[in-house]
């Protein structure tokens, strides 16, 4: 972006009166203190000068040296410089603009420091004074009695509108400022907010692929180490189906993997659909290898679910069958649909001794299960509770929404 001479000029003598402010201020002071000694010595034409002129000079002067403490004390330097520019002119000196300067001066500065009541306080009276002085002045006894009162208050207002004009503008750039400063802030902490989601996302979705077959891998291998030699054959099936767990489980991987990997700039397919319900007679047959037995009962007409709820269905049941898998006592274990309304209702029971003697198969103290499958519920509306039966197992049970109620549904959390 270029930026033109005139700006560029600007910005040096904005940053150099920053650096120097003393330097600025006594600058202008000297500047000042000529145009009110000029201003001092005209007159209107026929009318003769005051006889000494030694007491403006030095009314002017010290009007212009109160003008160093502008920056500390505007109030009181706009009450010095009325005061004097009074006195000279209530001696007969002509009131011009150049003799106003240092009141001008002091009016513009009191009105880009202070607040409007502070301006109303000081500087209207100001201006009335030296209206009512210049109105009753011998100087301009000649002149009409409008003309003497319309050219000071016209240039009284000016430096205070100018004034004005240019606090609210750095009033403006400040706010301005600030509202980019917290723009950025937002933007950040959204930023960190996404990232944080993500990971907790991808650990999700990891934990559900890789626990879940990782322990039907283990409990296949167990029970046929166990019937290796009393069931040859059963032994060879559930070999079998831990080479299709496995197979699966690599699947799954790859494909949540690939998905991660990709960019929106890549224009592939996704790998592989994302799972769902659809899935869960493979789910029963892969539990059923490691000697679970599982029973599916569905209650209510079966309504068309989302591919967010989908998903999160089947991994909640999904890992609370890898529970049962890994901690539960007996080897059943019963699953539960209910669609009722615009809600599913599933609920994971196994069998297994009192509460008492439960060994708390899925605390969220010692794992990530329940967490995660809470944090899968409530991420599409839903809820999901968890815990030891009083009559011995352990429940999981959700209630899920047939469609998200909340935007970004996690459908595109599994592969594909």
């Amino acid at each position: 972006m270029t930026t033109s001479p005139q700006r560029r000029y600007t910005d040096r003598l904005e940053e150099f009166s920053d650096r120097h402010p003393f330097l600025v201020d006594l600058a202008l002071v000297l500047a000042l203190m000529g145009s009110a000694t000029l201003g001092a010595s005209l007159t209107l034409p026929g009318a003769a000068p005051p006889d000494d002129d030694r007491i403006a000079v030095v009314l002017m002067g010290v009007s212009c040296l109160a003008l160093l403490k502008h920056r500390t004390h505007p109030r009181s330097t706009v009450v010095v410089n009325a005061v004097c520019a009074t006195i000279v002119i209530a001696q007969g000196y002509l009131l011009t603009p150049l003799l106003l300067g240092p009141v001008m001066a002091s009016l513009y500065w009191l009105a880009t420091l202070t607040e409007r009541e502070t301006i109303r306080a000081y500087g209207f009276p100001t201006m009335v004074v030296l209206t009512l002085a210049a109105a009753f002045s011998d100087s301009m006894n000649h002149v009409a009695l409008i003309l003497r009162t319309i050219g000071p208050v016209f240039w009284l207002l000016l430096p205070l509108a100018a004034g004005t004009m240019t606090r609210l503008r750095r009033a403006y750039l400040e706010a301005t400022q600030a509202r980019a400063e917290h723009a950025e802030r937002t933007r950040e902490e959204e930023a960190r907010l996404r990232v944080t989601e993500e990971r907790m996302r991808i650990a999700r979705e990891l934990h559900d692929v890789v626990a879940h077959h990782l322990a039907l891998a283990n409990a296949q291998a167990g029970t046929a180490e166990h019937l290796a030699l009393a069931n040859p054959q059963q032994t060879k099936q559930i070999l079998h189906d831990l080479t299709g767990t496995t197979s699966s489980a690599l699947r799954e991987l790859k494909a949540t993997l690939g998905l991660l990997r990709q960019t929106d700039d890549d224009g592939s397919s996704p790998l592989e659909p994302a799972p769902g319900l659809a899935r869960l007679p493979e789910l029963v047959s892969a539990c059923a290898s490691a000697g679970i037995t599982v029973t599916v009962t569905t209650e209510g007409e079966p309504q068309p679910l989302s591919p967010g709820v989908d998903l999160t269905a089947f991994r909640i049941v999904q890992e609370a069958l890898t529970n049962v898998t890994k901690h539960a006592a007996g080897q059943t274990a019963h699953a539960r649909f209910v669609y009722s309304g615009a809600r599913l209702l599933i609920t994971v029971t196994d069998e297994g001794p009192p509460t008492a003697a439960t060994p708390g198969p899925t605390a969220p103290a010692k794992g990530f299960g329940v967490m995660g499958m809470r944090e899968r519920a409530r991420s599409i509306g839903g809820e999901l509770r968890a815990g030891p039966r009083p009559e011995g197992g352990f429940e999981v049970s959700t209630a899920l929404p047939l469609q998200p109620s909340v935007s970004g549904e996690p459908g595109a959390e599994g592969p594909g």
